[in-house]
């Protein structure tokens, strides 16, 4: 573990250093920026909107007191939403997706000897391969998340308003209710630090690929285990640094 640590370190120390061409590195930001935040708001937009539904009817189910305001509903489901659903769930959901390509692709390129022929023609792979897939999930991932945060709302009052479990305008009172702007950054602060869990973590794994395609999907798996237990384990963290 102790090894692990230590060659992940010197990676990203290898990583974090001023690109060569800042022109080459805009180059593949824009390239990351497709793969890694356009092509995952199908499937952002999907999960948030059957989240927030469900959401809202489960909290609404299980509020069966008549001291309780039903408005209340609005108030549980935009908390549960912002303070943990969108910014952890969607991000586990990015580690499978957007970790297992990184991770794949850096791995190929690893055992295809493509990194090793950067490094010849004088190319730092590390700076070159993994720092604008960083970049990226650290600009578009919080993007994605406020993105979740609004479709999951919507589809909370979208279940609300079509199963009549809670009048739509209880509902929109509820979300509008005791709102503290610091949930929001609070989200996007877990947002950050996931992001770069992520995409570092993957890209370490595929970079230290050995081995050929067997690896390379071992590589794919480990990156997304790895990444969703250290999601689980930073969001106690910060909850604990940030809240309590």
């Amino acid at each position: 573990m102790l090894t692990r640590l230590g060659d992940y370190l010197i990676l990203m120390y290898q990583t974090f250093r001023v690109p060569d061409k800042m022109s080459v590195f805009r180059q593949q930001l824009n390239l990351q920026f497709a793969a890694i935040g356009l092509d995952s708001f199908v499937i952002v937009t999907i999960v948030s909107i059957f989240t927030g539904a469900i959401s809202a009817l489960q909290t609404a189910y299980n509020i069966d007191s008549p001291f309780i305001p039903l408005f209340m509903v609005g108030f549980t489901t935009r908390q549960m939403i912002i303070l943990e659903f969108s910014p952890t769930v969607i991000s586990l959901i990015l580690a499978g997706k957007v970790g297992s390509q990184i991770a794949s692709e850096i791995g190929t390129m690893r055992v295809t000897e493509q990194i090793d022929a950067l490094r010849a023609m004088g190319i730092n792979p590390a700076n070159y391969l993994i720092l604008p897939r960083i970049a990226a999930g650290l600009i578009f991932n919080p993007i994605l998340i406020v993105f979740s945060i609004a479709i999951s709302l919507l589809g909370a009052w979208g279940a609300c308003a079509i199963t009549g479990v809670v009048a739509p305008n209880d509902f929109a009172h509820g979300l509008q209710s005791w709102f503290e702007p610091f949930s929001v950054y609070y989200a996007l602060i877990k947002t950050v630090v996931f992001a770069f869990i992520i995409s570092s973590v993957s890209g370490y794994l595929g970079y230290s690929v050995e081995g050929g395609s067997v690896e390379v999907g071992r590589a794919s798996t480990k990156a997304v285990v790895y990444a969703s237990i250290l999601i689980i384990f930073f969001d106690l963290v910060l909850t604990q640094l940030l809240l309590v």
